[in-house]
């Protein structure tokens, strides 16, 4: 197959756009893509200060990798989990972050869960109802707080992550089984900023992951291979192998599954939802930041345990 710019040979084929592409004409394409989804959804501007959330994974080392090729104000953000799995995920993981902001001279942000509570993710799902000996679900609560409170105390005013279209549309796909109507609501390329929320968005939605994997390897980008050992048998990873099936048969379909959902939400389609929920938010009485649970939020539920341990009360 040849590429449709210069006829030289194609090194991928992308079926929803018809598009054949050689090695320098599809990095080309990444990146000019890239810059029209961060327009299309006016995500951020020039003037802006951007923290990118980088795991080691394809995606968001892609995705600070273009960013930082377009220019932008962009840091990235690695939160050590403390996760090993026998493969001791979060150390090679952050040896490969700070092996990609040193050989660029990007700034990286460090911020180490067991180092700061004394527990990885593991340890506190373990003792947490929310975990239920599933991990991600303490997993995610912990990295979102993080993120926001690093955002705002270092002056960010936007903070980026690598999601893709798969990411997006798998989970997109379990909201509307289950009509998980506030979930709905929320999800999109941007989430804007508000009552001490930064200004959350996902520059990479529009890309199935083939292609963030492709532009990954393609610019020689080291990445770590290995899911997380606690993803096995997740339900996204279901839908996503359910969803691939569909996108076999009918070339494009998830691409226009999310792009029609979000056309849907641009017509006004669940806004009573988003503004009720909106409403809901009041600062947590402990860390500050935004929360719809009463006193206390969700984080700091989780680690007030961790907090008197580290910090025992002086005696009179």
């Amino acid at each position: 197959m040849r590429c449709r710019k210069c006829k030289a040979r194609a090194v991928i084929y992308m079926r929803q756009h018809r598009l054949a592409l050689c090695k320098d004409h599809f990095l080309e394409w990444f990146v000019k893509y890239t810059q029209e989804t961060i327009r299309r959804y006016r995500m951020f501007t020039r003037q802006d200060r951007i923290l990118v959330a980088v795991s080691g994974g394809k995606d968001s080392l892609a995705l600070w990798d273009v960013l930082w090729q377009l220019g932008y104000q962009a840091d990235g953000l690695y939160i050590g989990l403390g996760i090993d799995g026998g493969i001791q995920y979060s150390d090679r993981s952050r040896s490969l972050v700070e092996a990609f902001a040193r050989e660029r001279g990007l700034k990286l942000i460090v911020e180490d869960v067991r180092e700061a509570y004394g527990e990885g993710i593991p340890e506190m799902a373990r003792r947490s109802r929310r975990g239920r000996g599933k991990p991600c679900s303490v997993c995610g609560l912990v990295k979102r707080h993080i993120m926001n409170r690093v955002a705002r105390e270092q002056g960010y005013t936007v903070l980026a992550t690598g999601h893709n279209l798969d990411d997006e549309v798998a989970v997109l796909f379990g909201n509307v089984m289950t009509w998980q109507v506030g979930y709905l609501a929320r999800q999109g390329p941007v989430l804007p900023e508000r009552d001490g929320l930064v200004r959350k968005v996902k520059p990479l939605v529009r890309f199935y992951e083939r292609e963030t994997a492709a532009y990954a390897l393609l610019r020689g980008i080291r990445y770590i291979y290995d899911e997380c050992p606690f993803a096995q048998g997740a339900t996204s990873i279901y839908y996503k192998e359910l969803l691939n099936k569909l996108e076999e048969s009918r070339p494009g379909a998830k691409l226009q599954f999310y792009l029609g959902f979000l056309r849907a939400k641009e017509q006004g389609a669940f806004a009573h939802i988003q503004e009720q929920a909106e409403e809901a938010l009041h600062a947590c009485e402990v860390c500050g930041q935004p929360t719809t649970a009463p006193g206390m939020c969700a984080f700091c539920r989780l680690t007030a345990p961790l907090r008197v341990s580290l910090n025992p009360p002086v005696s009179a």
